[in-house]
């Protein structure tokens, strides 16, 4: 047992739509998510499950660098996959344990349950956290259930339990594509932050830029379908490729460039609140 063998991948805000815009959304983002591993050269089989989006890619490690880029993925994790029977549960979790647990370390177990079973999550945390216990006794293992050291999560999910040691964040929001389109002008490394944030919720973008453009690589981590014009006017851009609105990464200091846009469709700057502390904190984050 020396790899995990698929990932889980969760979702936030999706899961506050109706049951049809949901699975509206859903589609949206395996597609993606198929689109974003593709470039990358790697194969998946992607699957949907209550909430939950399980992948089996061909490298769990390459793939979670992948999916941690993809709009709409709150977080992730590699995970094991067994029987929700009390005593598998027990046995691979003890097992797992060792890979990870080393001496005098606290631990913890975490259980949640979905579906009909004969126990509860709190007979899942008791029983596992004993087998855990038992497989690291010659460590001299702690139970420390406010600031472990180790934590050890056990989802259980009808007929299988998951389980896994860490949630990779991802940048939650909405799917791209679920919000329709706009143009972003990119000229600097801070407009690729304000279209970023605009991909965040749901949106497409359609970037006016050299392809070369410090901007464009940027994005290209986060899309990698993404369209770019290499010149033109806003308007007509906007026009031809039916956008919603055109988004700037323009900042208080850029007031007067403010005040000069003419343009027929809405204009979004949502880097204005932010400090120019804060721009670049941000903007370091999605470079990584």
């Amino acid at each position: 047992m020396d790899c995990m063998d698929l990932i889980l991948v969760r979702y936030a805000e999706m899961g506050l739509k109706s049951q049809a815009v949901r699975r509206r959304f859903e589609r949206i983002l395996v597609d993606n998510m198929m689109s974003n591993l593709a470039d990358a050269g790697l194969e998946a089989l992607i699957t949907t499950e209550q909430g939950r989006i399980f992948v089996e890619p061909q490298d769990i490690d390459q793939a979670v660098q992948v999916l941690k880029r993809v709009m709409g993925v709150a977080s992730l994790s590699p995970v094991l996959r067994c029987r929700s029977d009390m005593e598998t549960m027990k046995r691979v979790a003890g097992e797992y344990s060792k890979l990870l647990y080393h001496r005098g370390q606290s631990f913890a177990v975490r259980a949640r349950r979905a579906g009909e079973h004969s126990f509860t999550s709190n007979e899942v945390g008791k029983e596992v956290g004993s087998a855990v216990w038992v497989a690291n006794e010659d460590k001299g293992p702690k139970v420390d259930l406010k600031t472990p050291d180790l934590e050890i999560f056990v989802e259980v999910r009808e007929r299988n339990a998951y389980i896994f040691s860490v949630y990779v964040p991802g940048p939650g929001g909405l799917p791209m594509g679920s919000q329709g389109r706009v143009v972003a002008l990119l000229e600097r490394d801070r407009d690729a932050l304000a279209a970023w944030l605009i991909m965040k919720r749901g949106c497409r973008i359609i970037a006016i830029a050299d392809e070369e453009n410090e901007a464009v690589r940027i994005l290209r981590r986060w899309d990698a379908d993404l369209k770019v014009v290499a010149s033109g006017d806003l308007a007509e851009v906007s026009k031809k490729n039916r956008a919603l609105a055109v988004v700037f990464g323009y900042g208080l200091d850029d007031f007067e460039k403010i005040k000069s846009i003419d343009i027929p469709v809405p204009a979004f700057f949502p880097l204005v609140g932010m400090s120019e502390e804060e721009i670049e904190e941000r903007l370091s984050a999605i470079k990584r």
